[in-house]
């Protein structure tokens, strides 16, 4: 029964895909971060050219 105990690796395996999951979500959450900080300055130009223009 030990044996077969030490040899498991279900739970491994579980863990290397939780691990797997949260690389995924920072990946994401940083490229969502790059890009709303990108279309925050985009959006900034727009209307700060809107404004200085002449009706």
């Amino acid at each position: 029964m030990l044996k077969r105990f030490l040899k498991n690796e279900d739970g491994a395996t579980a863990i290397e895909y939780g691990l797997i999951a949260a690389l995924i979500g920072v990946a994401i959450i940083t490229a969502v971060s790059l890009v709303g900080d990108g279309l925050n300055g985009v959006f900034g130009a727009v209307s700060t050219k809107l404004n200085g223009a002449t009706p």
